[in-house]
């Protein structure tokens, strides 16, 4: 019986890069329509943004005030704020562009993740996301405008402030996306569960001093409330890498490199 081969490792560079390039087309096209359409509800994505600062007591009484200071701020805003909407609603159709421009150069009984690691990757980003929103989010905006008890009065540049909360939302979509990429690289030899499993003390102080850093606030309770979630995001890769590990088999076949 014949063993599995790779398609894309016997494929003219040249033809990998048209590949890589009509992947790059699609992806920008799935991009540029939920681009669109977020924009279309470019208000309400505004509000949605307002809803941890409208949350505090600090704008129920009337103390914050948010304002643009630039003529071109509200437009602006609403393409950035679209842009990362839209991204969001294309994110599993760009996935599946990547996983098509890789799948060639896999096992065929490695192509069966396809559909695993779209919605897997997608969902990840979209729970990290959520997660932030709705638990990080209202808590810590609360805290920052009342830093100094009301001493001054916090005259909130919009710009600034959905740039620091999409920053923030991105932060924690990433960060979930860590067992996915723990999977990924378990399975092309980068790492393993051992070796993973060794540096947690490691990964707990890089998770630590993210946490510090995605949450300005000495709060020790809102750091726990990132770094929990993260260091069991981190136990999950390190089971995820073991059971995803390679396994090696006298049928495997060393894939032969790439011609020119």
């Amino acid at each position: 019986m014949s063993t599995p081969t790779k398609e894309l490792s016997s494929a003219p560079l040249f033809d990998h890069l048209d590949e890589l390039r009509r992947r790059i087309i699609i992806s920008v096209i799935f991009l540029a329509v939920g681009l669109i359409v977020a924009f279309q509800f470019r208000v309400q994505l505004i509000e949605a943004v307002k809803v941890p600062l409208q949350a505090s007591e600090q704008y129920r009484d009337g103390v914050v005030q948010v304002v643009t200071q630039g003529l071109t701020d509200q437009l602006l805003l609403s393409l950035s704020l679209s842009f990362w909407a839209g991204f969001a609603v294309a994110l599993p159709f760009i996935l599946g562009q990547v996983w098509g421009f890789i799948a060639p150069g896999l096992y065929p009984q490695e192509r069966r993740w396809a559909l695993p690691f779209v919605i897997g990757a997608g969902l990840s980003f979209l729970g990290g996301a959520v997660f932030g929103y709705f638990l990080v989010l209202p808590t810590m905006v609360g805290f920052l405008l009342d830093f100094l008890a009301g001493t001054v009065t916090p005259l909130l540049n919009l710009r600034d402030y959905i740039g620091v909360v999409m920053t923030f939302l991105i932060s924690f979509g990433l960060a979930f996306e860590m067992p996915i990429l723990a999977v990924i690289l378990t399975r092309i030899g980068v790492v393993n569960h051992t070796m993973l499993r060794a540096g947690w003390r490691i990964a707990l102080i890089v998770i630590m001093l993210a946490a510090a850093v995605i949450t300005p606030t000495p709060d020790p309770m809102n750091m726990l409330l990132v770094a929990v979630p993260l260091y069991v995001l981190y136990e999950l890769s390190v089971i995820l890498s073991r059971v995803f590990r390679v396994i090696p088999t006298e049928e495997t076949e060393t894939p032969a490199p790439l011609s020119f």
